[in-house]
């Protein structure tokens, strides 16, 4: 549970700085970056993955695992946005941390 904290974590980090590039009127941040936060992000996915399949998880963990696919699926938006060169869309970048927040503090304070 602990590597998969510490992945999101990091991606977390990586969001905010993302989402801080967009707020100050930049269409839509450096792609390496982007990619950095959604492969690290990924592994976490990976990792939870891997312990609710093995029941290490209990029902926080289910729950924070629907909502980081949620989340997951409005990052894959972000992306195709990206790489099409069309602005990020705000309301989107908010829904998308919003729900990896929320599905963030569920595993950390089901731990």
């Amino acid at each position: 549970m602990n590597v998969a904290l510490a992945l999101f974590a990091i991606a977390a980090v990586g969001g905010i700085v993302l989402a801080v590039i967009r707020f100050k009127g930049k269409p839509y941040p450096p792609l390496g970056l982007a990619l950095v936060h959604g492969a690290v992000a990924a592994a976490g996915l990976v990792t939870l993955i891997a312990l609710v399949a093995q029941s290490s998880g209990g029902s926080s963990a289910k729950t924070a695992l629907a909502l980081f696919v949620v989340a997951a699926l409005g990052g894959f938006a972000l992306f195709f946005h990206h790489v099409r060169k069309v602005a990020l869309p705000v309301w989107l970048v908010v829904v998308h941390a919003l729900v990896a927040v929320a599905a963030f503090l569920i595993l950390l304070l089901g731990k």
